[in-house]
């Protein structure tokens, strides 16, 4: 049954953990969804949560939910802000949307401790400095 199903590819969307502003006091860290698609992401919902361990103990953050709407074709779209102190948790997106009445998703994870400086790159539509995960296949 499921080899009966079609295998619906995400291609040119990405996920990016961008540095806003910094300051020598803090850091401003948004996260945004990236369309290099031409077409548009029509009813886009992507859900956030973090795990892992943190000081010899399991944690868990509350899983939020984001409704996008319709992310036009090469755009950015900010999904929320992210708090530096969960850096050392696995970050995970999951992302969901239609495109031609076909529904995609594809999970999105950033590792403990990849958020850092020597990481940053020039995010492609944000023109801001971040980590990506996704892009072109």
């Amino acid at each position: 049954m499921k080899k009966d199903l079609p295998e619906n590819i995400v291609e040119d969307i990405s996920i990016a953990v961008v540095l806003e502003n910094s300051t020598p006091s803090e850091k401003v860290w948004n996260v945004y969804l990236i369309n290099e698609k031409k077409q548009p992401l029509v009813n886009v919902i992507i859900s956030s949560k973090g795990y892992g361990e943190k000081d010899g103990r399991e944690v868990k953050t509350t899983v939020l939910r984001h409704f996008l709407g319709d992310v036009e074709g090469n755009t950015s779209c900010k999904i929320e802000a992210i708090d530096p102190e969960v850096f050392g948790l696995t970050n995970e997106y999951w992302l969901s949307y239609y495109m031609e009445k076909t529904i995609y998703d594809k999970k999105y994870i950033f590792l403990p401790e990849s958020i850092v400086d020597e990481n940053l790159i020039k995010v492609p539509l944000v023109d801001k400095p971040g980590i990506v995960i996704g892009g072109s296949k």
